[in-house]
């Protein structure tokens, strides 16, 4: 669809900045990662393999000019940036992979992907990404005790990165909080935070406190300051999602370095506030629902330690964005991509694609934010012009939406991804058959456009 200075960088040249443009479209369209079918032809899948290789093209231009973006977006904004970790394993596919190390188990060929989102406390829609790291071990790496390395040396480095750069690039957000889940309680990761994020961490270390108690049982004695529904969303085990009632207690908490950490600049004690959500006459069959979690934001009533179970609740954002990438959507498991180099690069242009195909479908219901959140100024003409087409005589049939906006385009997406604006509302798979027609559209409204010049 030609240059626009380039969605995912510029590289050096216009033709790869035009090329990684095109390039992220045609994965949101085709919802694939296969080179085949992204290139259209083998003179386009060659073009492709031309771009991953090119030296030039790199993860950390990709990594910051999708964060310029996403930040743009949070202006003025209070922020929920949420972190995780995926793993891609190559089980079964590992035939000429190179450059990748064991994943996860040990054994199978593989790497690891772990994002940081930008999602909007308000509306709870998602931003964008602020941050990826994209690594594999190497085929000597041992898992030596955490006692023996320092924070710098471990991958869990990586949480307290993630704080780090989301501090850097949201300066101009009216707040931050950084949720992670049971991975992300390190000692270090508190002590060591940016002073302009605050973090929201699911506690899985039952730490001692400097009273020489512990910290699981201090709840036990804090008053129940309300009881609150949790929406508690399905698993990837095939768990339906919930709505959970839990009783909710908060209190300070100071605890102690662990006294086998190898971080001997941290301080002795860090203050910080525990809400517990325990859940409440849990249905038969099902866990009960208990989050304990660890904040440095301050909370002195009900209304507090619901918002930080909210907030908290926000992570599952990722997730989706997770199961978009992986074995729901684009498989990038099954990618036949073999030299890790590249891979990383398409993995990266994927979990962008996939970021954008969520900000669709969370716009369908309306939104506030801008179109130009998901595509480029200069795509709207024709967008502009495109809308019309799409809309009927009767009130249920036009786009109800402020023009310019994103849930305008999302109307306009799914509208062109066969969505029937009488029936229920439209889904990822919808979104992306939309933008294939919209991204053919607009290319050849561009063309026209450029011929009359």
């Amino acid at each position: 669809m030609g240059n626009r200075g380039g969605e995912l960088g510029h590289f050096g040249d216009a033709r790869r900045a035009a090329m990684g443009s095109t390039l992220i479209e045609r994965v949101m369209e085709t919802g694939s990662l296969v080179i085949r079918k992204l290139g259209r032809g083998r003179a386009g899948e060659i073009a492709i393999h031309r771009f991953l290789s090119a030296p030039s093209v790199t993860c950390g231009e990709m990594n910051d000019t999708l964060a310029a973006r996403t930040a743009a977006a949070c202006k003025g904004r209070r922020i929920v940036a949420a972190q995780d970790t995926t793993e891609i394993n190559f089980a079964g596919r590992e035939e000429r992979r190179r450059g990748l190390g064991p994943a996860g188990d040990g054994v199978s060929a593989g790497f690891f992907i772990h994002p940081v989102i930008a999602i909007d406390s308000e509306t709870e829609a998602v931003l964008g990404l602020l941050d990826t790291k994209i690594w594999t071990r190497t085929d000597e790496f041992v898992a030596a005790s955490a006692r023996e390395r320092t924070m710098e040396d471990k991958e869990s480095i990586r949480w307290l990165e993630g704080a780090v750069r989301v501090g850097e690039r949201l300066t101009d957000a009216t707040s931050v909080a950084v949720v992670a889940d049971r991975e992300s309680d390190i000692y270090a990761s508190f002590a060591r935070r940016p002073t302009s994020v605050d973090l929201i961490v699911r506690a899985a270390q039952d730490r001692a406190l400097h009273d020489g108690t512990r910290l699981f049982a201090a709840a036990a004695d804090w008053p129940e300051l309300a009881r609150s529904e949790v929406h508690v969303a399905p698993t990837r085990t095939g768990v339906r999602g919930r709505v959970a009632m839990v009783a909710l207690r908060a209190g300070t908490v100071v605890i102690c370095r662990p006294r086998h950490g190898n971080d001997l600049d941290a301080p002795p004690h860090l203050t910080l506030t525990m809400v517990e959500a325990r859940e409440v006459d849990a249905p038969s069959g099902s866990p009960p629902l208990l989050w304990r979690l660890l904040t440095t934001l301050d909370v002195t009533n009900a209304d507090g330690a619901a918002e930080i179970v909210r907030l908290y609740r926000l992570r599952w954002r990722i997730e989706e964005i997770f199961r978009s990438l992986k074995s729901d959507g684009m498989r990038l498991e099954e990618t036949q991509m073999h030299d890790a180099r590249r891979l990383f690069k398409l993995a990266l242009v994927g979990l962008a694609a996939a970021t954008r195909t969520v900000q669709l479908v969370d716009a369908r219901d309306g939104s506030p934010r801008p179109a130009t959140d998901v595509i480029d100024a200069a795509l709207m003409p024709a967008a502009e012009a495109i809308a019309p087409t799409l809309e009927g005589k009767t009130v249920r049939q036009q786009n109800p939406h402020p023009r310019q906006s994103l849930a305008w385009l999302s109307w306009i997406v799914a509208r062109l991804g066969g969505w029937n604006c009488y029936y229920k509302p439209p889904g990822p798979k919808t979104m992306r058959a939309g933008w294939a027609q919209f991204a053919s559209m607009a290319a050849g409204f561009v063309l026209a456009t450029q011929s009359n010049v």
